[in-house]
């Protein structure tokens, strides 16, 4: 092996690292028929405001990976703290219990012409590896 073949490798590697802190795995059904388990969405790790409609990952107190659910509702209490209330879209009804924004949200899914960024299936290898 050369040094460039080398080279190669460790910017392949790099470059993997540096794109996968920019998705994250659907573990489950409730995105259906959006996203499906297995699939990875493309995410922006720092949202400045989100919106209703907005699907966003977050930290559930529920849950013990990071829920990838739409903003149903945003409401704003007396001391001025914001709250998401989210649903997976094949779920029957919201998830247990508010969201906090943005303490408990950890990125939301990137939208091109007003659908999602997902690379289908490719995170099954994730799943499998994490034993999900």
């Amino acid at each position: 092996m050369n040094y460039k073949e080398i080279a190669t490798y460790i910017v392949i590697i790099l470059a993997g690292v540096v794109i996968a802190q920019h998705m994250n795995v659907v573990v489950s059904g409730s995105m259906e028929p959006v996203m499906y388990r297995g699939d990875i969405v493309v995410v922006d790790q720092n949202p400045n405001s989100v919106q209703v409609g907005d699907i966003v990952v977050y930290h559930a107190t529920w849950f013990p990976e990071p829920v990838i659910h739409r903003v149903k509702e945003i409401y704003k209490t007396s001391n001025g703290s914001m709250y998401l209330i989210t649903k997976g879209d094949n779920n029957p009804t919201s998830d247990p219990y508010p969201v906090q924004f943005p303490d408990q949200v950890i990125s939301k899914v990137v939208n091109v012409g007003g659908q999602p960024m997902i690379i289908p299936k490719i995170g099954y290898i994730t799943l499998w590896i994490r034993g999900l």
